[in-house]
Formats: C-alpha cells, structure tokens, sequence
C-alpha cells in the first residue's frame, strides 16, 4: 500500500492522462490524416474513435468506482474476468504495446533533430539510435529516485508541451481559408471510398488515445478512488478537442497532396509553410519537451503494470520487488532493457515510426478488449449493483459499445498487426510459465491451451511471412 507522501492528487492523476495521451502521435496528424482521407473522413474518423474511446473511458471510470479493490486495471480486470492466463496476456500486452511506444517517442524526436541535423536523418541512423540509447538510460536512473519526484516532473512538463499546440491551433485559425478548407473536403485526387479512407486512419487514432488509462494504472496511488474516474474523463475530453484541431486545421491553409508529402512532424511542416522557419523550430522544440514528458510518463506506467503483475503473482516474483524509493527497480530494467533492443531494431526498418505506432496500437487493443468485455460482464450478471442499481442499463450499454469498438479497431487494422502481435505473444508466454512454476501451480487449464494454440499459429504465420517478405517492417 502507497504511503500517505507517495499518494497522487487529482490534478496529478489527470497529468498522468494527459501526459501519455499527448506525445509522439498529435505531431504527425496532419501528414498521417492527409495521407489516408480529407476533411470528411477525417471527422468521420474522429467521432468513431472519439465515442469508442469515450465509453471505453467511461467503462475505466465505472470499474476503479465498483471495483476498488483491482488496482492496474487494465489487466486485473482480464484477470477477474476472464482467468489467469487472459490476465497474463492483457499484462504483457499492455506492457509490451508500452514499451514499443516508448520506442516510436525516441523515433520521431531523432526524425525532428534531423531535419536540422542530417546525421539523424528519419530518427533510425547509427547516430539516432546511439543518442536515443543515452536518454534511455538517463530517464532510467531519473525514474529510480522516485515516483513522486517523477511525477511532479510529468506535471510541469505536461503544462509546458500544452503550449506550442495550442499557438499552432491559434495561428492556423487565424489563417483559415475556407476555399482551400472546401477542395480538400473529400480527399482532392484520393482513390478508394469513404469508408477505406475512414479504416486506413483507425490504427493512429488508437495510438494517439493510448495514455486514457493513465490514472487507472496508478490508481493505487490515487489521495481518493474517485479521482481516478473523474481525471480519466478530464483528459479524455480535453485532449480529443486537441487531436480534432490539430487534424482539421492544416487542411484550411494548405492542399492536402502538400500536407501528405511532408515529413515528420508534419505539425511543424505545417506551420513553417504559413509562418517561416521559426514555425518549425517553434513547435520542434515543443515536440521535443511533449515526448520526452510522454516517455516519463509512460516509463512510469511501463514498469507500474510489470510490478502490480508480478504482486498480484501474475509475473514473476522478480520484477515485484521495490529499491528504496519505492520503485519497482527491476521491472524498470527488463522495461527499458526492451526499449533498448527495439530501438536497435528500428535501424532495420523502412519506415520506423509508422511501424512502431500501428504495432503498439494493435498489440495494446486485446488489453482494451478485455477492460470493455469485463464491464459488460459485471452489467450483465448485475454484480456490484447492489448500489445505485440505478446504473446498470446505463453502463450496460457503454460496455456494449466499447466492445464492438475494440472488435472493429482490431479488425481495422489488418492481418498484418494482427499476426505481428502474435510474434510476441507467444514468446512472451514464457513469462508466465516461469510465475506458474514459481507458484507450483498447473500452467494451462483446458482453454488456456486452445488460447496458446491459437496464438503461436499466429505467431508462426507472422515469422514464416517476416521470413518470406510476404510481411515486410
């Protein structure tokens, strides 16, 4: 149990979602929506992931009232819901999808410096991957002394990188031209219908809304449970206005061909063409204060999950165990450990960031599936309701939402994500051997084994087609 002086207030809480929620993925959405559809399909795509992401929030907000008792929810209540070994795979991929996050921050920070310095070039050189690997290590030890002391960063840091958003939001607004706003409408000279211009957009809206379960994840923490609920909506409210502005904008002061050519951050592309160079180096700078304060902050929620999963003896014991700071030590060292040899893999890729961002996105929806599918569960069956029954039609139907939410996102992001998640599920179950063993408990009950099988088929479709080039990276 936290300590009073380790307790997190509200506003800290919020700064947790906020902070995760506003990183690496709100700078590149002028070029990744601009690539996929126009104006239209951009809304379109916006009020799908808005009102998912929304009643998955609600959902967060439902569970942390009626089950105070499950701490890092989003893989407790996989547990609670649907067994031992679902448990472990939302904990592992929460905490895996986490730390290729993690990787996708250093990515684009290294592509910002290059378009300054070359030898950085798209934030996968020699020279990026050596750099990003210093801060690796410098966020580690900083993180070693202390959660609060973290945290109170995260909090500062998180008001700072507010800032250049919001004056690229203004400037653009002051510049808005409604003739350019019009031709863009529909995508200008962009094939395919609505609706594939919609679907080629949601693996980035899920990114970008990652974080939503900040304050859920460091709720045993938290001064008051219902702090917990109420700085979840607060986030999600005022960072979605956020990702809607940023998105639609560009497309009033520029033609959409031009904003899908830039590179990233495409958000200072945009505003250097209306403003001149100091546009870029303006929101650069700010790109650089927003995804270092979004790597603490993930960082924290990194090795947070590996800890609570491994008290909860879902992990092994190991990564249980505290410095004397208070921080889980060596769930921090495996976490950044893997950060590490991700971002060494990223020298191999063609496209590093947009590989990072679509694969944590897809391995981070089972987690999200499992939260929405344990909320309809407890409606459902009518448990907890005792108190303010009132509720329950209520939430059953944000839960059903949620659900089919989770299912489409999966569905809309491909095959390909799909069996590339597999490709780490599967070895990463020998995580959860190890605790069971530790435990001298059975390993796999009857339907644990078909939910093994099923996942190292995938994983072998993934391999043979990394190893075919059927898939490439």
């Amino acid at each position: 149990m936290a300590s009073a002086e380790q307790k997190m207030s509200r506003i800290q809480l919020t700064a947790m979602v906020v902070g995760g929620m506003v990183g690496a993925g709100i700078f590149s959405l002028p070029r990744t929506f601009a690539n996929a559809t126009g104006p239209v399909g951009a809304i379109i795509a916006w009020g799908i992931a808005g009102g998912g992401m929304y009643m998955l929030a609600r959902v967060f907000q439902a569970l942390a009232e009626r089950k105070p008792d499950l701490d890092a929810g989003v893989f407790a209540y996989a547990k609670a819901g649907f067994g031992d070994y679902p448990g472990f795979l939302s904990a592992f991929g929460y905490w895996i999808g986490s730390c290729i996050g993690n990787v996708s921050y250093w990515v684009l920070i290294k592509s910002t410096l290059g378009a300054f310095f070359p030898v950085f070039g798209d934030g996968n050189t020699v020279t990026a991957i050596l750099v990003a690997s210093v801060g690796i290590w410098l966020f580690h030890f900083l993180i070693l002394r202390g959660v609060q002391q973290a945290a109170a960063i995260n909090s500062i840091v998180t008001v700072a990188k507010i800032i250049p958003i919001l004056t690229f939001i203004g400037l653009l607004v002051f510049s808005f031209r409604l003739d350019l706003f019009q031709a863009n409408l529909y995508g200008g000279d962009l094939t395919g219908s609505i609706f594939e211009q919609v679907r080629a957009t949601m693996l980035v809206t899920v990114f970008v809304f990652l974080g939503i379960e900040g304050a859920s994840v460091y709720s045993r923490f938290a001064k008051k449970r219902s702090d917990v609920g109420a700085a979840t909506i607060a986030g999600f409210i005022g960072v979605t206005g956020l990702m809607v502005l940023v998105t639609m904008l560009p497309y009033a002061v520029l033609p959409r061909a031009e904003i899908a050519s830039m590179r990233q951050p495409s958000m200072a592309a945009v505003l250097e063409a209306v403003v001149g160079p100091w546009g870029a180096i303006f929101i650069s700078v700010g790109l650089v204060v927003s995804v270092l304060g979004a790597y603490l902050a993930w960082s924290l929620i990194c090795a947070e999950v590996l800890f609570t999963a491994a008290k909860t003896k879902d992990m092994p014991k190991l990564f249980a165990t505290e410095n004397e700071n208070k921080v889980p030590a060596a769930a921090l060292w495996l976490t950044n450990g893997i950060v590490q040899l991700f971002v060494i893999s990223t020298y191999f890729s063609q496209d590093a960031f947009a590989l990072m961002l679509n694969l944590t996105s897809a391995v981070s929806l089972i987690p999200y599936l499992f939260v929405a599918a344990y909320g309809l569960m407890l409606s459902r069956r009518g448990e907890t309701y005792e108190v303010r029954p009132e509720e329950r039609r209520r939430d059953l139907l944000v839960a059903s939402i949620a659900v089919i939410y989770s299912l489409f996102m999966i569905w809309a992001g491909g095959i390909k994500f799909i069996v590339l998640s597999a490709v780490l599920y599967a070895p990463g179950t020998a995580l959860y051997v190890w605790s069971r063993r530790e435990q001298n408990e059975t390993v796999f009950r009857a339907s644990d084994w078909v939910i093994f099988a099923l996942v190292s088929a995938a994983a072998l479709v993934g391999l043979y087609g990394l190893v075919s080039g059927s898939i490439t990276i």
